[in-house]
């Protein structure tokens, strides 16, 4: 626990997969409370499993050659199942396509709200989203991938719905900022600019993962370095005065990387 006058940081990769409920089989459960008028299957436990061989199966190939190639075949054979049993759960792939899209968007934003329901302070509200996010896009990297990758190829509705979603959490960011400014926290010109750089500095670490583990960057470091960038950037020095502490374990570990 923090010492008085300290906020909490969870900056810890690890400790926030304990904090928070990433269960794969919550997550079928979500789904299916969402599309219980689409899905035919019933028994919880059967539900549960052939939902993530689904789940994972789309996300692979869709991932490695795009959602549009993925066909009902290919599915099929990806995940074991017949093609008759895929449609136990979904209609087509329009309808999978809205649970993938759906699922991936409504988990991210549910944790991101939590977590900063727990903490007060704007600078902190900050750093709690920033983390937040980038260990979401770790835990749930396909399910990112997926969403930045295909929603350029999506039909309008869709397309549509991406680029809500990601202004969504943009202007979280951005409403962070504009508490800070009003409270002397933040000296920032334009909230809504520096929020769309910090949310491409999230989307860079899970479109080009593969840069950062050649490069041996942890997400707990690039969380760190991409907070450190933007306090340094956006805290005005009556913020620096006012700013909630570090942890002593979150130091240590910044110090250890």
């Amino acid at each position: 626990m923090p010492t008085p006058g300290e906020i909490e940081d969870f900056s810890g990769f690890k400790a926030f997969l304990r904090r928070v409920n990433l269960s794969r089989r919550e997550i079928c459960r979500e789904v299916y409370e969402a599309h219980r008028g689409a899905i035919k299957i019933k028994k919880e436990k059967t539900l549960a499993k052939n939902l993530l061989r689904i789940f994972d199966g789309a996300l692979r190939i869709s991932n490695e050659k795009g959602f549009r190639a993925m066909t009902m075949r290919s599915l099929s054979r990806e995940t074991g199942m017949s093609t008759g049993a895929l449609y136990g759960y979904f209609s087509g792939k329009e309808d999978l396509l809205e649970m993938l899209m759906s699922t991936g968007q409504r988990t991210t934003w549910h944790i991101l709200r939590e977590s900063m329901a727990q903490v007060s302070h704007p600078l902190e509200k900050l750093r709690v989203a920033v983390r937040t996010h980038l260990f979401l896009s770790e835990a749930m990297l396909p399910w990112f991938y997926f969403g930045y990758m295909e929603a350029r190829h999506l039909d309008p509705r869709h397309k549509e719905r991406a680029v809500a979603g990601e202004l969504r959490t943009e202007q979280l960011f951005a409403d962070i900022l504009e508490e800070g400014v009003r409270m002397g926290i933040f000296a920032v010109s334009n909230p809504l600019l520096l929020a769309s750089l910090i949310k491409a500095m999230v989307q860079d670490w899970y479109v080009k993962r593969w840069k950062y583990a050649k490069r041996g960057i942890s997400v707990d470091r690039y969380a760190g370095q991409v907070i450190d960038f933007v306090e340094a950037y956006a805290v005005s020095l009556e913020g620096q005065m006012k700013a909630p502490r570090r942890t002593p374990v979150a130091r240590s570990e910044r110090r250890r990387k």
